[in-house]
Order: structure tokens, then sequence, then C-alpha cells
């Protein structure tokens, strides 16, 4: 078999990596390799703090997706040489004041509801957990199963993984109708020049330099009504995001974006103010009209494997795995019918 993926960021060269791991003949095309969502992005893998309402038919495949990211993992560092600032320390959850402190403890219901891990911590235990929290915070919950890897570090050992295994790869656009095998659009988006009802959100996210003695632990809040994370890496980067809109056409940061972020980081971390501003990144997360990802077969010979929003490298693993089975053998049990690339909501 001879398979093209439309797509070079985590997603399509997860997909290309098992694929030539059966054997197949696999070839990436992509006009700027590494450009898109996946170069921005946090990298959590949040099966837990990324469930919302109304997207409850994700929780599943995102838990599965997560459990396999160890094994993942593990696999990719050895056959690529390639370490992955993977870490398995978990993430706390907190609220900035009393309205925010609520919103959170709805999103826990939800997470109670749908059985999922959860941890409530008062004021001491925040601080056990994460010495550098500030005072302020005074109750937190534990989600010991969400955790976070680079996604710049996974694309580069994908990359290497795959081009042992022979893997073509190819800086030109795939156009709808080209060739004769198989074709997997995992474009992000890109995939809408594709016919796939994908949309752009803006995110601004900032890269910081820590010293020693930093942040362990993935920070998830709500800060003045708004979500933020605060990502620790292992080598002292840390990574504070991200703004939410939908100007799709504004590949710059404001100052305004730069300052809300960093006040907001340093009123739950305040020593976040001492560290090093390393870069600005404006990503654009590929997103469907119900947020939930396009996965399966679109016609006789393509599949979708694209529009996965936030949830883009937590999915990589279980993405991969169900995209290949279905184009070699026409099915999958991991895919749920609400990511059906044709449902009613995507056309």
């Amino acid at each position: 078999m001879r398979l093209t993926v439309a797509g070079a960021g985590i997603i399509g060269l997860a997909t290309a990596w098992r694929a030539s791991q059966k054997g197949w003949g696999v070839t990436v095309r992509d006009p700027r390799p590494g450009s898109g969502a996946t170069h921005a992005a946090a990298g959590m893998l949040a099966a837990v703090t990324e469930a919302e309402f109304g997207e409850e038919d994700l929780v599943p495949f995102a838990v599965e997706s997560v459990r396999l990211w160890r094994g993942f993992a593990e696999e990719l560092q050895a056959e690529s040489g390639v370490g992955l600032d993977y870490s398995p320390e978990g993430t706390i959850l907190l609220g900035w004041n009393e309205s925010d402190r609520a919103a959170v403890r709805r999103q826990v219901g939800l997470y109670r509801r749908l059985a999922l891990p959860v941890e409530e911590v008062g004021a001491r235990g925040l601080r056990k957990q994460e010495p550098l929290i500030g005072h302020r915070c005074r109750e937190g919950f534990v989600i010991g199963s969400d955790h976070s890897v680079d996604p710049r570090a996974v694309l580069t050992a994908l990359d290497t993984a795959c081009r042992k295994r022979g893997v073509v790869f190819e800086e030109s656009a795939y156009h709808r109708g080209e060739g004769t095998g198989p074709i997997v659009i995992a474009a992000g988006n890109g995939s809408r020049e594709l016919g796939l009802p994908v949309r752009p959100v803006r995110g601004v996210v900032l890269r910081l330099r820590a010293g020693e003695g930093a942040l362990t632990r993935t920070i998830r809040a709500i800060v003045d009504g708004d979500p933020l994370y605060i990502v620790p890496r292992p080598g002292g980067e840390v990574v504070v995001g991200a703004t939410s809109d939908e100007i799709a056409d504004e590949e710059r940061a404001t100052a305004g974006a730069v300052l809300d972020l960093l006040r907001k980081a340093a009123d739950l971390v305040p020593e976040i103010r001492e560290y090093h501003l390393g870069e600005t990144t404006v990503g654009f997360r590929p997103t469907t009209p119900d947020n939930l990802p396009l996965i399966g077969r679109v016609d006789d010979r393509t599949w979708a494997a694209t529009g996965h929003y936030r949830h883009g490298i937590a999915l990589a693993p279980a993405t991969a795995r169900a995209v290949v089975e279905m184009v070699g053998t026409g099915s999958s049990g991991l895919v749920p019918p609400s990511f059906d690339p044709l449902r009613a909501t995507a056309v």
C-alpha cells in the first residue's frame, strides 16, 4: 500500500510513523512543515482538565489517548533518539477570585459526573504540591493523570523516526483528487482548502525561561473569568497561554495580550516576574463547528484526521492508531460516530 498524508503536524507525522511501521509506503506532503498549530501548542496531555460541557463525546477517546502517551513516548524516543521532555508530574487546577473558584467547582462537577479522577486540596495541600503558587490561592484540585510533553521535540522525533523508516517528504500542498492511492487529510487549518469544515481559532502563547527551583507541575486556572495555563518543561522552559479569538489573518501578538497573560500568570505564581521572556507565538487551532475532531472516511480513498482544536497533542496517539486501522481494515473501534467527518454539523 502507498499512503499519502497531507499535513506534517503531530497528527500527520504520527499517522505516517504508525503506517510506516506496518511496512506501508508513505509520502507526507506539506508546503510549510512544522509551522502550524503543533509549533505553537503548549503540549498538555489533559483528558480531564480539557473536558468541557457539550463535548462529552470526546472524553473516552481523550482518556484512552492520554493513557497511550507513555508507551508512545517511550517507543518514539527509543526509535528516534530524541528526548521529548515528557513530564508525568500531573496538573493543579485553580480559581483566582471567588467567581473563578465557583467556575472551577462547576468544571470539577463535570469531571466527577464523567468519573474522571480529581483530588481536592486546601491551601496547605497546594503548597505541598507546588510551593511557588501564590498565597492568595486557598484551594485547588490535583489531577494526577493530566501530563505534558514538548510538542516541538515530538515533531523532531517523529520526523526522524519517519525518515528512518523511509517516509518520503514533499514540501508541496496536496490537492483533492490527486493520485490513485489512499489519502489521509491531517492538514489542520489547511484542511478547509480540501473541503473539510475547519476554521482557525487564534491564540497567543508565551515561552519563558526559568531559573533553578522552578515549577514542576502544570497549572490550569481561571483568572478573572478567563482560562490560563502555565506549563513547565524539565529543561527550564515555562509556557504560558493562551488567548482565544476568531481573528484568522493576524499573526502578530498585541502588547495587551502579552501583558494580560503575564499579569494573570504572575498573580498565580509571583516568581514568574523574574523569568525571562523568550518567545511570543501566535498559533491557530483547527476547529470544527461542534469542537469535535473529524476522524473517519470522507470518500472511497480519503480519510480525515483533523479539526482537533485544543486537543491535537493529547489525541495524537489514538488518532494515528485509529486512522491506520481505518485505512487498513475499513473501521476502528476507538472512534465514536460523533467524529464522523460527514456528520450533519460538519457539512
